[in-house]
């Protein structure tokens, strides 16, 4: 990425994010902390002094940069408003286990609110929306897994039989489109794969519009982007509606994801509407399209960039393939621990989302692995960076090399690294419900591609786009394959 984008998306992250916020919500009253040390504090002034430094670096690089000149908890400090870091695990549990009165998202996502609709998520009471949150964990289930793995197999291999002898793919692009077909089989159901994916994925395509910096800050305003967000949010509800108005009135139960919030209840008895059923699929789908297909490209290209570990994960398929006499079942999934820490290290060094954001709604105190307490005080944005959470030195073994080793029981770095250690899943109370679920399609996919196919990266290791407010693959990856049998 060339230096002058860089340097927009840093000042437009931190700038943009604490002067946006004053013009519109006023300034923030900052509780003091009675008797507790506040953090130290990088002001505008000491930007600019620094900015020759962080110039030329990615945001990886320049939080790096300020966590060694600052330490593990420092606050940033413009026109008013304060961000405060908190990097690495002695310092992170109440970030991530602190309750909704004390720690929460706050306002920071509002701009959600029209792409999901006001019944659910953040446009509803805190109370509502960990009852829907509730909704997820239910679907999600270990249990409910199993029935998600015949579908999702079915969908790759079919995917895969399309693909000739041999040939040139962008393995980036046939990772976001067969993503897609499982969306669409397990989350959204078969009405959806059969009869209006191009539609449905077209659509929402026009709702992911709503995610840039003029709609973060102004959800509202009647923008272009704005206008193909609401006009496409109002078609997808219309069509989920008359999915679920038709389930209903033919009795018809399906085994999928859309079928489990129709039939999810809240405390007090009442079932979810049409309306919340469709928002909540919309955050769903919102939630892991992007991240999956993301995590199984920076999956392959790790592993076809590193002989050993695509040596060692290629030799422990074809020993579980033997013992289930060649054929991939649920069950195998979870003895493939070689390739179960192969998408973990990954992950570790490719997160979905870079950082973390909660708004401090009381004063509470952390303490450095140093043993420095600092008092955080109410009103500060709490950031927790997961590029740099993932990446201490402290916790994890020359962290700038991908290693699934460092996973292994040999030397489990995340588990004696202590809990928050690795949070490319979030963590605590805020722990991704669909982490298992991500593991298992992305397992199908990798096992499948190791089992079938002889696989050579054509393309550099790419870099990621921090262009993107959801960071990606860079452009292509191209890759050779050649059909093989499975070898018994």
């Amino acid at each position: 990425m060339d230096m002058t984008s860089n340097a927009v998306w840093f000042t437009l992250a931190i700038v943009l994010i604490t002067l946006v916020l004053r013009i519109i919500r006023g300034k923030i009253a900052v509780a003091p902390v009675s008797g507790k040390s506040l953090p130290p504090v990088v002001n505008c002034f000491a930007l600019l002094g620094l900015w020759p430094s962080l110039y030329s670096k990615d945001l990886p690089s320049k939080i790096n940069f300020l966590y060694n000149k600052y330490g593990s908890v420092f606050t940033i400090s413009l026109f008013g408003n304060h961000i405060t870091l908190l990097i690495g695990p002695q310092v992170s549990a109440h970030f991530f286990q602190g309750l909704d009165s004390d720690i929460s998202h706050g306002k920071l996502l509002e701009f959600t609110v029209p792409m999901f609709g006001r019944e659910v998520a953040y446009g509803v009471d805190i109370a509502t929306r960990n009852e829907q949150a509730r909704f997820y964990v239910d679907a999600f289930r270990q249990s409910k897994l199993r029935r998600h793995f015949d579908p999702m197999l079915q969908e790759v291999e079919g995917y895969f039989s399309k693909w000739d002898k041999e040939g040139i793919v962008d393995l980036k692009h046939e990772f976001e489109a067969l993503l897609m077909l499982i969306s669409s089989r397990c989350l959204l159901g078969k009405e959806v794969r059969e009869k209006m994916l191009d539609e449905f994925y077209t659509l929402f395509r026009d709702i992911e519009s709503g995610v840039n910096l003029m709609s973060v800050f102004f959800p509202y305003i009647p923008t272009p982007a704005n206008r193909r967000r609401d006009k496409a949010h109002a078609k997808l509800v219309e069509l989920l509606s008359e999915i679920v108005r038709s389930r209903k009135s033919s009795s018809r139960v399906e085994e999928d994801v859309l079928q489990k919030l129709m039939d999810s209840k809240y405390k007090d008895g009442h079932s979810t509407t049409e309306t919340e059923v469709a928002g909540l699929i919309i955050g769903l789908i919102f939630g892991g399209k992007h991240t999956s297909s993301h995590a199984t490209t920076w999956t392959g290209a790790c592993l076809l960039s590193h002989t050993k570990f695509l040596t060692s994960a290629s030799e422990e398929q074809k020993e579980i393939m033997l013992k289930y006499k060649g054929k991939i079942e649920y069950d195998a999934l979870l003895e493939m621990d070689t390739l179960h820490s192969c998408i973990k290290e990954a992950l570790r060094m490719n997160p979905p989302a870079p950082m973390l954001l909660r708004k401090a709604h009381k004063n509470f105190t952390v303490r450095t692995k140093e043993g420095q307490e600092y008092g955080i005080p109410k009103g500060h944005t709490i950031a927790s960076p997961i590029v740099q959470n993932n990446n201490m030195p402290n916790v994890y073994k020359d962290p700038h090399l991908y290693d699934p080793d460092r996973f292994g029981p040999a030397r489990q770095e995340d588990v004696l690294g202590g809990k928050f250690s690795f949070t490319s899943f979030g963590g605590g109370r805020h722990l991704c419900v669909g982490e298992a679920y991500a593991y298992t399609q992305i397992k199908i996919i990798w096992s499948h591609l190791l089992n079938n196919f002889d696989l050579k990266l054509l393309s550099p290791y790419p870099k990621t786009d921090w262009n993107k407010l959801i960071p990606e693959p860079q452009g292509s990856m191209m890759v050779s394959y050649k059909r093989r049998r499975l070898q018994g």
